[in-house]
């Protein structure tokens, strides 16, 4: 069974996961296990990167942005400009992260958190966490 992440985006907005999924796997109990999250939307993305100074996650935006601005000439226009070019950036930046469950606990570096980028906001989202692996007994 899979756990389900809700949350409001602002526009180019970063979301923290980490501690919600934090708790997610500590309530299911796997000791040693895999820890995959996934992004259902196709304007947004998931990243790894160091929670120490929030003006990283604007400089992760705005580098992002300069690589792939919002334009009217991308060939699919079926919603707005914005929406072509979330499309791009999730595909170029990513829709899953997998990582590793150790001794019951995520397995990430003491800086590192999971985050959303919100490429075409605001609206309202959903990830996905599924872990898996040995339960304690």
């Amino acid at each position: 069974m899979f756990h389900e992440i809700r949350f409001s985006t602002e526009k180019n907005g970063v979301v923290a996961l980490h501690d919600r999924i934090r708790q997610i796997i500590k309530e299911s109990g796997i000791e040693d296990g895999l820890c995959v999250i996934y992004n259902v939307h196709t304007t947004g993305a998931l990243i790894m990167t160091s929670f120490g100074d929030r003006r990283g996650h604007e400089d992760i935006q705005d580098e992002i942005r300069r690589l792939i601005p919002t334009r009217i000439d991308f060939k699919h226009q079926h919603d707005t400009p914005e929406d072509a070019a979330g499309h791009v950036k999730s595909a170029i930046v990513g829709s899953s992260i997998t990582l590793f469950i150790e001794n019951g606990e995520l397995y990430i570096g003491s800086t590192q958190g999971i985050y959303f980028l919100e490429f075409d906001g605001p609206r309202n989202r959903r990830v996905l966490v599924k872990a898996i692996g040995g339960v304690s007994k």
